[in-house]
């Protein structure tokens, strides 16, 4: 059940970087984070139930939670417009523990390792978002670096991922670790490098909206 859940949360975070980036509205992906966020918490819970408190299934099982509030929160915060600060701050606890368990599978699951090293630094940046309002990192928009990382990164560490263990195919070699590492690293610069094109296009049309507005306010228009 929770590698249904991963194929699920690949796509949350495709669309919400999308949103990041503009192509999509807050409000467009407000129904899939709820779908996402209710599915990661109910499915846990039917993990758990049926695991009659077996250590190693509830250690596997319980960080499906902070996923599963972290979508609920989001769509609600698209949907009504809520504060998102407490969102930020929410968000700097589960990265720390995703980095935990990224140290701890770095022996037996190094590809899983980078997976979830990938997430703490997903929710690190929406902690520096929303949580500390930072937006920019020199001259990177931080909000289209966020984007794009979610867009290129999340359907290889959910939905391929969850797609790879139901099959009962997942290579767990010190090499796969490092190809893992690798594209991680390659990911992030792409992001940094589509961040600055997509935020100048950004300003670009802003510009032009400004000019237009300012354009039809200055000339009398037909009645």
């Amino acid at each position: 059940m929770g590698n249904v859940g991963l194929l699920l949360v690949g796509v949350a975070l495709f669309v919400n970087g999308l949103v990041s980036v503009g192509v999509v509205s807050p409000r467009g992906a407000a129904p899939l984070n709820l779908f996402v966020g209710a599915a990661q918490v109910v499915l846990p819970t039917l993990v758990l139930v049926q695991s009659a408190g077996e250590p190693t299934t509830v250690n596997a099982t319980w960080p499906s939670y902070l996923f599963g509030f972290t979508y609920l929160w989001f769509g609600f915060i698209q949907i009504f417009d809520i504060d998102p600060r407490g969102f930020g701050w929410y968000s700097s606890f589960v990265a720390a523990i995703a980095l935990l368990y990224a140290v701890r599978s770095i022996g037996t699951d190094p590809v899983f390792a980078v997976i979830w090293a990938t997430w703490a630094i997903m929710w690190t940046l929406f902690f520096v978002l929303l949580g500390l309002g930072v937006t920019k990192a020199g001259r990177v928009d931080l909000g289209h670096f966020t984007g794009w990382f979610l867009v290129l990164l999340g359907v290889p560490t959910c939905t391929l991922s969850g797609l790879l263990l139901l099959n009962g195919i997942w290579p767990t070699s010190a090499y796969a670790g490092l190809s893992a590492l690798a594209l991680l690293a390659f990911a992030a610069v792409l992001s940094a490098v589509l961040a600055q094109r997509s935020a100048r296009e950004g300003a670009d049309e802003s510009a032009v909206e400004v000019a237009q507005a300012t354009a039809v306010g200055g000339v009398p228009q037909p009645a």
